[in-house]
């Protein structure tokens, strides 16, 4: 059995742990979604030189 202390540093360590891993989840995250929308632009663009008119006028706006 562990003492109290020992208790204590554990769940020191595993919450320390759990931080970092939702960090790192949120940092693959924003990169994901970053990269997304550079998608979504660069699909935009293509359309629009694609069609040889804006977005909104494609449309009917």
């Amino acid at each position: 059995m562990t003492t109290t202390p020992l208790q204590a540093q554990e769940r020191y360590w595993n919450d320390l742990a759990a931080e970092q891993i939702r960090r790192e989840q949120l940092v693959k995250a924003e990169r994901l979604n970053g990269r997304l929308a550079m998608l979504g632009f660069v699909a935009l663009i293509a359309t629009e030189d694609l069609l040889h008119q804006g977005l909104m006028q494609s449309l009917g706006l």
